[in-house]
């Protein structure tokens, strides 16, 4: 059963007319919530604002937001906590109202789990056909339009086969349909580069901070294909998985090596620590 706030307000219904459902005129971002603490909350919301701001939004203020955040974890401990933003009714047409009264969905949604061994011995993966377009003004936002992510990711139902890379329609890699991508090659790690198209993943920016805390150099590129099968270790990140080590992509074996152990344990000693400082604020 998902719990759900509309405004503040216990409710599972939206008015047709808003914008979020006519033209996926919004934003949204999720993360897990373990032992009633929803992880790296403040760095959701944090771009929250930046994406909102983007694309000429207002935000909701902070404190409405946690107090929604607050009223739905008092009696759940765990799930996966969806934050949205639309910027409402805005009747029919696509230019934006003046004074948009923006709309604010705040969701528990029952908890994902995964297999173990997605985590500790690595997953397979695979590239998808559909490509996605370049669009610079909208590079990094994770705005509710995934139209390509939804196409790209029912390509296939093959429950071996844990994620799905995509491409821009240039060739070059962006990300995974739910992740982000980072490959380690001769004692760098290399991540593609976000500014025509892609989601910039809050779990992402922890790897960028983490790479500067365990002494990697850390590059963001144009990278291909031939850039991926020529890496020794690849990983995958966002919020609600943390990091999947890929153990095979079309038929090429990767280890999993000090670079994504040393990764994966720096993330793990970050979440930990960002629990147990929210649960001492709380």
């Amino acid at each position: 059963m998902i719990s759900l706030l509309i405004d503040g307000r216990p409710s599972h219904r939206l008015n047709p007319l808003d914008r979020g459902f006519q033209y996926g005129d919004g934003i949204f971002s999720t993360l897990p919530v373990e032992e009633g603490v929803p992880l790296f909350l403040d760095q959701h919301l944090d771009r929250l604002q930046r994406d909102a701001l983007a694309l000429g939004m207002p935000c909701p203020s902070r404190g409405d937001l946690m107090t929604d955040v607050s009223t739905l974890l008092k009696h759940h401990r765990r799930g996966i906590l969806k934050l949205q933003l639309t910027r409402g009714v805005g009747g029919r047409g696509y230019r934006p109202p003046e004074h948009p009264a923006i709309t604010r969905v705040v969701a528990l949604h029952p908890a994902v789990t995964f297999p173990e061994t997605y985590a500790t011995q690595g997953v397979e993966v695979r590239y998808c056909h559909i490509r996605l377009g370049l669009n610079p003004a909208l590079a990094g936002i994770k705005h509710m339009n995934r139209l390509e992510q939804v196409l790209a990711r029912s390509e296939w139902d093959d429950p071996a086969i844990a994620e799905g890379l995509m491409l821009d329609y240039e060739g070059y890699l962006i990300e995974g349909t739910m992740t982000n991508v980072f490959l380690v090659s001769q004692g760098r790690i290399h991540t593609p580069q976000l500014d025509r198209c892609g989601v910039r993943g809050v779990m992402r920016a922890l790897v960028l901070e983490a790479a500067g805390d365990l002494g990697w150099p850390l590059q963001e590129s144009r990278l291909t294909p031939d850039s991926v099968a020529a890496a020794e270790e690849v990983f995958l990140t966002n919020s609600v998985i943390g990091l999947w080590p890929v153990r095979t992509l079309e038929g090429r074996q990767y280890t999993i090596g000090k670079a994504t152990l040393e990764f994966r344990e720096w993330l793990r000693n970050r979440t930990r620590s960002a629990s147990q400082i929210a649960s001492i604020a709380g």
